[in-house]
Parts: structure tokens; C-alpha cells; sequence
């Protein structure tokens, strides 16, 4: 089973994700936990470019493109070979990050979007992802607070908050995939959710 994490900056996703893994490992699951941009040698090259301060001028398409790089590798060297061994995979942000962040953040064309991404995945999609909701405006405040900023944080809160807006509209458009978690509570609250979700979500199937 494949599981994705997606959120607005500063929702916890992190935090929510080792819990959910530790909870699974204990009984008895094999479980990988991942993220993106990252999670392989090349991929992890290619988050530092993207994330880095100095590269403010990186140009949207560049941003899209390298994101696409990124994840490819993560898919086939990582992700791909632990399904195919029966592991449940946990990822920190996937493909959906970049219909939030490029397509309604920059305003790139959604279907332009989707045909890279199906290219750079083969056409992997995740059983189900959970949206950590939370405002922008008190996410990014999280974030500074623990002295976390890159690239992506410091767009204006407009981009942030057109990102949550097409994260909801997605998880609107396809609830059988998506659960929505509201993220601004506690930290147990959250996680109670998340595992009642999972529960649910996997007896169904």
C-alpha cells in the first residue's frame, strides 16, 4: 500500500508520519517512510538545489522539471521495489505537491502537470493521502519558529494560500483517495485521526 502525506508549509506532516510508522511497525507491518524532494543519493542532490535560498532566480519551469527528476528516481529505485516486496510506503509529499505548489501556487496548466508527472512516475499513484490542513499564514509561523525556512517557504502568503485552495479542491474532487485532517490541533489529535482513517480506509478495500 502506498500512502502519501500532503500539507500547506508548517502542517506536521513529519511528525504525523513517523508516529503513523511507528504505530504500523509495531504490529508487525514492514513499513518505508520517505519524502520529497529526496530520498535517494541524486534525488537528495537535486532537494539541495531546490530548496537553497541563493537560487531565488530558479525559474518556475525549472523548479517543475527538477521536482519531476527527483521524484523519478525515488519512484524506481525506491518506492516501486519496496511495493513490489509487500512493504506498506509512507511519503512525505508526492505528485500532488506539484499540482498544489506549480499548478495552482505558479498557475501552471493542471493537464500539462499531470503528463510529466505520469512520465517521471510511470504512472505510480498512491491508495490514499492525507491532507494535513492548516492556515498558511500559521504554518509558515511554525516553521520559523523551529528556524526551518527555504526556497519554497519564503513565497508570499498569496502562493501559500493558493496552494491550500487547490489541495482542497483536489481532496473535493477525488474523496476516495483523499482524507482531510485538520492539522492546527494537537499533535495527538491529529495522529488519533490519521489512524482511525487508515483503519477505515484499509478495511474497505
Amino acid at each position: 500500500m502506498f500512502i502519501t502525506f500532503e500539507g500547506p508549509e508548517g502542517s506536521g506532516k513529519t511528525t504525523q508520519i513517523r508516529l503513523l510508522a511507528e504505530f504500523l511497525r509495531a504490529r508487525g507491518n514492514e513499513v518505508l517512510t520517505t519524502r520529497e524532494p529526496g530520498g535517494t543519493e541524486i534525488s537528495d542532490q537535486i532537494r539541495a538545489v531546490l530548496m537553497n535560498l541563493r537560487n531565488t532566480a530558479m525559474h518556475p519551469r525549472t523548479e517543475i522539471l527538477l521536482f519531476q527528476a527527483a521524484r523519478a528516481q525515488l519512484v524506481e529505485q525506491v518506492i516501486r521495489p519496496a511495493l513490489n516486496r509487500g512493504a506498506l510506503v509512507i511519503s512525505d509529499r508526492y505528485a500532488d505537491s506539484t499540482l498544489a505548489y506549480q499548478g495552482y501556487g505558479h498557475g501552471y496548466p493542471l493537464e500539462e502537470l499531470r503528463r510529466l508527472i505520469a512520465f517521471a512516475t510511470g504512472g505510480l499513484t498512491p491508495d490514499l493521502t492525507f491532507l494535513l490542513d492548516v492556515d498558511p499564514a500559521r504554518g509558515l509561523e511554525r516553521k520559523q519558529r523551529k528556524g526551518e525556512w527555504n526556497r519554497l517557504d519564503a513565497y508570499d502568503l498569496g502562493f501559500h494560500q493558493r496552494v491550500r485552495a487547490g489541495y482542497l479542491e483536489m481532496a473535493q474532487a477525488e474523496p476516495h483517495r483523499w482524507v482531510v485532517v485538520d492539522a492546527s490541533r494537537t499533535i495527538e489529535d491529529v495522529q488519533e485521526d490519521i489512524r482511525r482513517a487508515f483503519h477505515q480506509r484499509v478495511l474497505s478495500r
